[in-house]
């Protein structure tokens, strides 16, 4: 039985020993200071750089045709586009870019009108003007001058501006804003 005891007791030993030796090395680890650190190239930021700044808005796919102030609004009845005022000889631009497909005042209360189709989906028209100054097949760029302001077919000096999709007429300002494309 001395043996087995003397057993016993050096295997405690040994186990202690071994916890001891174990205790110290975690003790050792968490005390030793951590190797110094080397600074960053120049060529890395120290700091990581701002995301990038979201793109600005798309531009609208049309301009407004005329700078005078808006006199009368899309209704979809009495008015199909916009009616915006001006003094005679004024600028009448191209909203955007296409190719003119009517010129004339054949059109029963447009007067004087030019057509410009800009795709198989938008057309656009300009009424009412003194002078057209495009004709026919010619291709315009958005913010050309296509004619001047004038009162033909009409009670004042004006220009009514229309936007047709498909062929029918929608409301011009949301298309002007760039909230519709």
């Amino acid at each position: 039985m001395a043996s087995k005891n003397a057993m016993q007791s050096k295997s405690l030993a040994l186990r202690t020993g071994i916890l001891a030796a174990a205790a110290a090395s975690l003790v050792a680890c968490s005390t030793t200071p951590l190797p110094p650190q080397r600074p960053l190239p120049s060529s890395i930021p120290a700091v990581p750089p701002t995301p990038p700044k979201p793109p600005p808005p798309a531009p609208a796919a049309f301009v407004r045709p005329a700078s005078g102030p808006t006199l009368a609004r899309f209704d979809g009845k009495n008015n199909k586009g916009l009616d915006i005022a001006g003094s005679l000889g004024d600028p009448v631009v191209a909203s955007a870019d296409g190719r003119v497909v009517y010129v004339g005042s054949e059109l029963r209360g447009y007067g004087n009108m030019v057509i410009v189709k800009h795709n198989d989906t938008f057309l656009t028209a300009y009424a009412h003007a003194q002078n057209i100054v495009v004709k026919e097949k010619d291709v315009v760029r958005q913010g050309q001058k296509i004619a001047e302001m004038g009162s033909s077919g009409t009670d004042r000096v004006k220009l009514h501006f229309e936007v047709r999709k498909q062929g029918v007429a929608v409301d011009p300002e949301p298309y002007l804003s760039g909230q519709l494309r």
